[in-house]
C-alpha cells in the first residue's frame, strides 16, 4: 500500500490511498460475494458482538476494565431525513493502529491478491478470508456510498474517525467518540444499484425502522447482548421505556434443566412456524476441539416440501448466536431433511461470504455426531414409546430408509430402526424376523414391487404361507434400493421370493400323489415347452419370457412370473423408464402350477390352442403382479374363447 499523509504526526487528519484496483476489488466482494443486501446489518452487529465478548473476557483478567465492561449493548439508530443509519457497542474498541490495520487489509492486499485467495478458497476449502481480508465490515458499501467509523479502545482517552467513500482512499483523524467502543455511521445510498441485467435491484428501505427491525430479528434474534433500535425525531413518551428487539433466548446454550417444555415447544414454533408440537426434541452440546450446541426437533407431521427437491431441507446455522443461514443441508444427511432446530458453532468455517459452508473436517464431524444424535433418539423412541416411534415410521420411515443406501457407516443402525409389514399382517422389525426364523433358515425372504396389499396376495407367496415361513412385504418405492445395497442384516442375506433361482425351504409342504402325477403328466406331455413355442409369435410381455417351466412354488394360483438375474421387479424398471434411465433386457421365467385344474386342462386338449393357453396364463400372470395387461381386448377375446370350451 502506498500513503501519503497531509501531516506525519497522529493528531491531525491523515489521507490513505489505496491501491489502484482497491476500488475494483470493492465491487467484486460487494456485487460477487454478497447475493443478499440484508447481511449487511448482520455483519456490522455481529462485529458488535465480538467486540463485547473480547472487552468481557478482557475484563476478567484486567481490573481496570471493569467498568468499561458495564451494562453491554448494541444501538441501532435510523435517521430517515438525513438517509443515515448508525451502529453502535460499547466494546472493545479500536486504537488508531487498529483501524488502518483492521479496516485497510483489503488496501495493503490489493486485488490480484484477493482475487487469487478467493479462487483458492474455491478449490482448497480456505475459510479465513472474513478476518483476512475485512469483508464482513466492507459488506456496508453494498446499502451505503460512504461509511464512517469511530471507535475508542476501551482503557484509553483518544478516539479515532475512520472514514471512507470506497473510492480508492480513506482518512485517518482524531476524533471526541464519549466512552469505549465503536460507531459506524453509514451514509445510505439514494437508489438501487443496477443488477446484472441493467435494471434496479430490488432492495428494501434500510431507513425503515420497521425494516431493520426486521432484518434484526431474523438474523440477530439470539445474539447475548441487548440490540435497542431507535429512530431519530421520533419522540418517546414519557413512561415509555427502550426494549431490546432482539429475545436474546439461545435456548440452546441454557442447560436443559433450565429451560421449561412450554419455552422449548414456543421456540419450536418460532423457527418453524407449525403451531402442532413436536414429536421429539433433541438437545446436545459438543465439547473439545470443535464445540458447538445443537436444539434439533423431529415434527409430529410431514412438511409439505419433503420431497420437493428445492424445499428447505436443511437446519438453522448460527455462530455465536449470529444467525448464518435457514437452510444449511450441509450439517444434517439428505435422509435426515425432516430434522428442524439449529446448530451453534463458535468457530465453524465458512466462505468468504459467510452464506456457503465449506465442505471441511470441521463440518464433517458435526454432522457425524448431529446423525448419531438424531439415530440415538430414534433409537429410544422405539424402545420407550412404541406409537410414537410406530407414528413416526408412517410420517417419515420412507425418508429415513434413504440412509440406508447413503450412509454405509451407519446401515446396520438404521436397519434395525426398520419397521416392515410382513406376509402374516404385522408390522415386524429385522430383528424380530430374525428371532422367528424357522430351523435351517438361512436367508430373510422379502417381496418388493407395488402395494403391501397386493403383495401379501402374490402368488409368489404361495409355498412359503403352505411351509409358514415369513416374508417381508417391501411396498414403497425405495424399498429396492435400500434392499440391494444392504445385501444383507447380520449374518443373514436378503433373499427375494421373486427369484427364479430361490430354494425353497424345508418344510410341511411335501407334495402328494396326485400332485406329483400331475406334474409327470405335463413334464411328459412337454406342456412348458410347448407353450414357450407358441410364445415366439406373441409380443409384448411374451419377449422377455425366457423359460416355462413347471413350478414348485404354487399352490392356489395357476401362473406367476419370476425374475432371472438382478431382480428388478416391473413397477421398478417402469419408474427408471419414466425417469428416462436406461434397463437392462428383462429376463422372466413363466412358472405354470402342475396341479392347477385349468393347467391340467391345457394336457388334456390343448390341440392348436397353445398360442390362446400361452395368452391366457401370461394375463393371468401380469394381473397377479399389479401389471398392466399387453393387449386388453386380445385378452378378453381368448379368455371368452377359452371359457366357452
Amino acid at each position: 500500500m502506498s500513503e501519503s499523509e497531509t501531516n506525519t504526526t497522529h493528531t491531525s487528519k491523515q489521507k490513505h490511498e489505496f491501491q489502484s484496483e482497491a476500488k475494483q476489488v470493492l465491487e467484486l466482494m460487494i456485487h460477487s460475494v454478497y447475493s443478499n443486501p440484508d447481511i449487511f446489518l448482520r455483519e456490522l452487529i455481529s462485529n458488535a458482538s465480538d467486540a463485547l465478548d473480547k472487552l468481557r473476557i478482557e475484563s476478567l483478567s484486567d481490573d481496570t476494565l471493569s467498568d468499561c465492561a458495564r451494562d453491554p449493548k448494541i444501538t441501532v439508530t435510523v435517521d430517515p431525513k438525513e438517509r443515515i443509519v448508525t451502529i453502535r457497542d460499547n466494546g472493545i474498541g479500536m486504537s488508531r493502529d487498529e483501524l488502518v490495520s483492521y479496516l485497510g487489509t483489503i488496501a495493503r492486499s490489493g486485488t490480484g491478491e484477493f482475487v487469487r485467495a478467493m479462487q483458492e478458497a474455491a478449490t482448497s476449502g480456505r475459510s479465513d478470508l472474513i478476518g483476512q481480508f475485512g469483508v464482513g465490515f466492507y459488506s456496508s458499501f453494498i446499502v451505503a456510498d460512504r461509511v464512517a467509523v469511530e471507535s475508542r479502545h476501551a482503557g484509553s482517552d483518544e478516539s479515532w474517525l475512520w472514514d471512507s467513500t470506497g473510492d480508492g482512499t480513506f482518512t485517518i483523524e482524531p476524533a471526541d467518540l464519549e466512552g469505549n467502543g465503536t460507531e459506524i455511521t453509514l451514509y445510505m445510498k439514494d437508489k438501487a444499484e443496477k443488477d446484472a441485467d441493467g435494471d434496479d435491484a430490488p432492495t428494501k428501505d434500510y431507513l425503515s425502522s420497521w425494516a431493520l427491525r426486521g432484518i434484526i430479528k431474523q438474523y440477530s434474534d439470539f445474539v447475548s447482548y441487548p440490540i435497542y433500535l431507535e429512530e431519530t425525531g421520533k419522540e418517546k413518551k414519557d413512561d415509555e421505556k427502550s426494549e431490546p428487539v432482539n429475545s436474546m433466548k439461545a435456548i440452546w446454550i441454557r442447560p436443559e434443566a433450565e429451560v421449561s417444555d412450554d419455552e422449548y415447544k414456543e421456540f419450536y414454533r418460532h423457527i418453524t412456524h407449525d403451531w402442532e408440537d413436536p414429536l421429539e426434541r433433541i438437545a446436545y452440546r459438543a465439547e473439545g476441539t470443535n464445540e458447538f450446541h445443537a436444539l434439533l426437533y423431529i415434527p409430529s407431521h410431514p412438511p409439505f416440501d419433503l420431497f420437493y427437491r428445492e424445499g428447505k431441507h436443511g437446519i438453522q446455522l448460527y455462530i455465536r448466536r449470529v444467525f448464518i443461514m435457514s437452510d444449511c443441508r450441509d450439517l444434517i444427511p439428505e435422509y435426515m431433511r425432516f430434522v428442524r432446530g439449529v446448530v451453534d458453532s463458535e468457530d465453524l468455517p465458512l466462505n468468504v461470504s459467510r452464506e456457503i459452508l465449506q465442505e471441511d473436517r470441521q463440518t464433517a464431524m458435526i454432522k457425524r455426531s448431529l446423525t448419531r444424535k438424531v439415530l440415538d433418539a430414534l433409537k429410544k423412541m422405539k424402545t420407550d414409546d412404541a406409537e410414537a416411534y410406530k407414528k413416526f415410521w408412517g410420517m417419515f420411515g420412507i425418508v429415513l430408509k434413504e440412509g440406508i443406501v447413503q450412509d454405509s457407516r451407519n446401515r446396520e443402525t438404521i436397519l434395525k430402526l426398520c419397521l416392515v409389514e410382513n406376509s402374516r399382517g404385522e408390522t415386524t422389525t429385522l430383528e424380530e424376523y430374525v428371532a422367528r426364523m424357522k430351523d435351517g433358515q438361512k436367508g430373510i425372504y422379502y417381496i418388493a414391487g407395488g402395494d403391501v396389499e397386493a403383495l401379501r396376495n402374490s402368488p409368489k407367496l404361495e409355498a412359503f404361507r403352505k411351509r409358514d415361513i415369513e416374508v417381508l412385504l417391501l411396498g414403497d418405492p425405495v424399498d429396492e434400493f435400500w434392499v440391494t445395497a444392504a445385501g444383507k442384516f447380520g449374518d443373514h442375506a436378503f433373499v427375494s421370493v421373486a427369484s427364479a433361482d430361490i430354494d425353497l425351504p424345508d418344510g410341511d409342504a411335501e407334495a402328494t400323489d396326485e400332485e406329483r402325477a400331475s406334474a409327470k403328466k405335463l413334464e411328459d406331455a412337454g406342456i412348458a415347452a410347448r407353450l414357450k413355442e407358441a410364445m415366439a409369435n406373441l409380443g409384448g410381455v411374451a419377449k422377455s419370457v425366457e423359460e416355462v417351466r413347471l413350478s414348485t412354488r404354487l399352490v392356489d394360483s395357476p401362473a406367476t412370473f419370476v425374475q432371472k438375474g438382478d431382480p428388478i421387479t416391473p413397477q421398478m424398471r417402469a419408474m427408471f423408464k419414466a425417469m428416462g434411465q436406461e434397463m437392462p433386457e428383462e429376463k422372466r421365467v413363466l412358472e405354470i402350477n402342475p396341479s392347477h385344474p385349468l393347467v391340467k386342462r391345457i394336457a388334456d386338449d390343448a390341440g392348436d390352442n397353445y398360442a390362446d393357453w400361452a395368452t391366457l396364463l401370461l394375463g393371468v400372470a401380469q394381473i397377479a403382479d399389479g401389471e398392466p395387461i399387453d393387449n386388453p381386448a386380445a385378452f378378453t377375446k381368448t379368455l371368452g374363447k377359452m371359457l366357452e370350451k
